[in-house]
């Protein structure tokens, strides 16, 4: 496939650009910083102009090879956390990046788009709250910051371009909190205070297999919106969850197995509908 990928340079996003051009397909990096090349074109994505041309394949003609249309687009360009900038340039840069990719690629006919959601949609952080219930679902849609409630509103504005669209697949990934692989050094002091990581229950995500579940979402055959939880499938503790469980959370409702480490970010969705597979764990690395 050709496809536009934006974000590109960020932390999960070099990861993907890599993974993708690596599993054969044509990948051109739209973002504000990059290496300068046929791969690569600067963009400001709060400015619709800019993106309808980039995603019709319109540049300055030093690279001719350029494709002239995007089979797919990969939406991973935002503010990447709560507390990085005001809430209101957060809202404002988010909600109007989103709206420019998603009527851009709609509008010139591009009918496969996977953008990063969020695993803030939880209810996240837990930290004056709590987890509705243990292990947590797609079900849940509790914003509790405002870069949360922008996440919820591009899921609903994706929902909603899949009825205008009924050719459109549209996924959204709520990924978990992207981890490389020098971050896991890190990881083991986790386990003297389980109170540091309660706040996505001890959740975490490799950014190679977030990479791998951008791929597959891609690949998968389907129309409509979905959206997946996407986290490594263990925590960043190693302590076992039900001891975790009954220390910080003995009052909130456990559904199903908790297993010993296992995520308690459930990945079974994404698993079996879009056949998710995560290889990489902390623990290999420390």
């Amino acid at each position: 496939m050709k496809i536009a990928l934006t974000g590109g340079s960020g932390k999960l996003g070099r990861t993907v650009l890599a993974l993708l051009r690596e599993a054969g397909h044509d990948v051109t990096n739209l973002d504000r910083a990059g290496e300068r090349g046929p791969g690569f074109l600067r963009v400001d994505l709060t400015d619709f102009g800019e993106v309808i041309s980039a995603l019709s394949g319109v540049r300055d003609g030093a690279y001719p090879d350029q494709p002239a249309a995007y089979d797919a687009v990969v939406h991973l360009a935002a503010i990447p956390a709560p507390g990085v900038v005001s809430d209101a340039a957060t809202f404002h840069n988010n909600a109007l990046v989103t709206f420019n990719v998603f009527h851009a690629a709609t509008r010139l006919g591009i009918r496969n788009i996977v953008f990063a959601s969020s695993e803030t949609l939880l209810g996240l952080p837990f930290t004056s709250t709590r987890p509705p219930y243990i292990p947590l679902d797609e079900e849940v849609e509790l914003p509790e910051s405002v870069y949360a409630l922008n996440k919820l509103l591009e899921e609903k504005q994706a929902q909603q371009l899949a009825r205008w669209y009924p050719d459109l697949k549209i996924i959204g990934l709520r990924f978990s909190n992207v981890m490389d692989v020098s971050d896991y050094a890190g990881f083991p002091a986790f386990d003297a205070d389980p109170q540091l990581r309660r706040w996505n229950l001890w959740g975490y995500i490799d950014a190679r297999d977030g990479a791998q579940a951008v791929l597959k979402a891609l690949e998968y055959q389907a129309t409509g919106f979905d959206r997946f939880i996407i986290a490594s499938p263990d925590t960043v503790m190693s302590r076992p969850n039900a001891e975790l469980v009954a220390e910080v959370y003995p009052d909130v409702e456990v559904r199903g197995e908790l297993g010993v480490n296992d995520t308690l970010l459930s990945i079974e969705k994404a698993k079996r509908v879009l056949g998710y597979d995560p290889k990489h764990t902390w623990r290999d690395h420390v």
